[in-house]
């Protein structure tokens, strides 16, 4: 007692010297050292053995939430490789579990409705992108109603129809935009990309009359839609910040431009349409109620965004792996040549199907830069993971990350290398899937709004699987073979120091991009700009 007497009084004296800046600077320093110190000690003491392991980490609430920001797939790699296929991460103070592998995303994505639910998680982000009462912002049994609706725009009938309108919006972007005047030049290709998949978008799924309200300016706002998807907003999505007024304003702006279609064409008394838009003004839900037109401008504005994302994404992957790769570009000219003709006459959707290198360009293009790196699920009830000891309680989020499979030696051999070929059978790095090939059909299943293959226990899920898949993964894949084909037919590219290097990728969204600008040089090939 005496030496703490001893000290006691000049401690005391000096830390009452100290200003109140200092006393709280200390007094804070305090606070994160305690709490830094308990949590550190709670990982080490209180572990669950019922539960995934945890991934370690300093800070409290904070967690892992910055390294799995910077790069989601290095990530769930590095972890995988610590932890196993699943593991839990603090994500803004959230238990977050991941599996990974095709048993994780059976176990997540095939979930029943009474296990797990997408829209506790995604309703903050998409509603005040989408709109109210459509996809999340409505019970699910609503949402497959709408599915069904949209699918009428999705039959292999539309998809003969479509293919004109891409070629032709294809065309006439490059004719008529200033960066592509002269012979070559160097061009930021995503932004003229993202342009592209709207235009084509809206003139295949809404018609002319909603293609001819749409310019360069309109389609940027789909970019600011796009931007209200940041991760960020699972918390701050209400908060006054810049890229959700953005966000704001480009959805009101947007609406309106449906909103007042939709009252001109109820005011023309228009019969007879086949478009989107008309089908939806004469559609009924199963309790009778004709559809709102207010969930129509919203439906319109989901299924534009819903392609937007991920072909705006996956369109500019494809066009910077072809400048690091100018001989696959010369080879899948050629390949139209050979298959389709030396005059390259207009392109129908009869024509894909004669063009497998094209296709393999999108199917590897998407295996290698998944345009969802993290797709979660709400736990409604404790789930057992099959074949393990672990109980995942309701107080976690699961995440799926089809993009780890996607890029695991394990199905796909040499799987950081671009390589369309190795979707050939005969190749050497050709994926389990492609080299199995299994005769009998995919499982299917109607979740409410038609046969769909369930694809949950596949490494490649591109475009998800379960009663969430997206519906437009055939118009996607369409939409991007189209692209693909008409591009090659009227340029070469190559990247601008002649490496054949590929630019990184930004996170900042839900959706994975490339990292901008994202500079390639073009070269007009003469003959098809007449």
């Amino acid at each position: 007692m005496g030496l703490v007497q001893e000290l006691g009084g000049p401690l005391a004296e000096g830390f009452a010297r100290l200003g109140l800046a200092s006393q709280v600077a200390v007094a804070v320093g305090g606070f994160l050292f305690l709490s830094v110190f308990f949590n550190v000690l709670s990982q080490i003491l209180f572990k669950n053995p019922n539960e995934p392991p945890l991934v370690f980490h300093w800070f409290p609430f904070v967690g892992s939430t910055i390294t799995y920001g910077m790069d989601p797939p290095r990530f769930f790699r590095e972890n995988k490789a610590k932890y196993g296929d699943c593991f839990t991460f603090i994500l803004l103070g959230k238990k977050t579990t991941v599996y990974v592998g095709p048993k994780g995303n059976d176990f997540i994505l095939n979930g029943k409705i009474r296990d797990v639910c997408a829209e506790e998680i995604y309703t903050v982000l998409t509603t005040p992108v989408f709109g109210k009462d459509v996809v999340y912002d409505c019970p699910n049994s609503k949402l497959m109603e709408q599915k069904k609706f949209m699918k009428i725009a999705l039959t292999t009938e539309a998809f003969r129809s479509y293919v004109p309108i891409i070629s032709d919006e294809v065309t006439s972007y490059f004719k008529r935009t200033a960066d592509f005047k002269g012979q070559s030049g160097i061009v930021n290709i995503c932004p003229k990309m993202a342009q592209i998949t709207i235009f084509t978008a809206s003139h295949a799924l809404q018609g002319k009359e909603i293609r001819d309200k749409f310019d360069e300016k309109l389609a940027d706002l789909y970019h600011d839609l796009d931007m209200g998807f940041s991760p960020l907003n699972f918390m701050l999505h209400w908060a006054p910040l810049p890229w959700n007024n953005r966000r704001d304003h480009a959805q009101r702006t947007v609406a309106k431009i449906y909103m007042d279609t939709i009252k001109s064409r109820r005011a023309q008394g228009e019969s007879g349409a086949q478009d989107m838009m008309y089908h939806l003004m004469n559609s009924t839900y199963k309790n009778g109620v004709k559809v709102p037109d207010h969930e129509i401008a919203h439906m319109m504005i989901a299924l534009l965004m819903a392609g937007q994302h991920s072909s705006s994404s996956t369109s500019s992957w494809i066009m910077l792996r072809l400048a690091s790769r100018p001989d696959i570009m010369e080879e899948l000219y050629q390949e139209q040549v050979k298959n389709l003709g030396a005059d390259l006459p207009p392109l129908t959707y009869e024509d894909l199907a004669k063009l497998p290198l094209n296709q393999a360009i999108v199917k590897e293009t998407l295996r290698l830069h998944a345009p969802i790196h993290s797709i979660m699920r709400a736990v409604k009830q404790p789930m057992p993971v099959p074949g393990t000891k672990y109980v995942i309680p309701t107080n976690h989020v699961l995440l799926a990350a089809p993009g780890v499979s996607a890029t695991d030696e394990q199905y796909f051999p040499q799987p950081d290398l671009w390589e369309p070929h190795r979707w050939e059978k005969e190749s050497p790095i050709a994926p389990s899937i492609v080299r199995n090939d299994p005769e009998e059909e995919e499982e299917k299943i109607d979740y409410g709004y038609g046969l769909v293959s369930k694809g949950t226990g596949s490494p490649y899920l591109p475009f998800g699987a379960g009663r969430h898949r997206c519906i437009g993964e055939q118009f996607a894949n369409v939409q991007l073979q189209t692209i693909v084909a008409m591009t090659v037919r009227m340029f070469k590219f190559r990247n601008v120091d002649g490496s054949n290097n590929v630019i990184g990728t930004d996170y900042a969204s839900l959706f994975s991009r490339p990292l901008e600008p994202a500079n390639i040089y073009w070269e007009k090939r003469e003959k098809h700009w007449e």
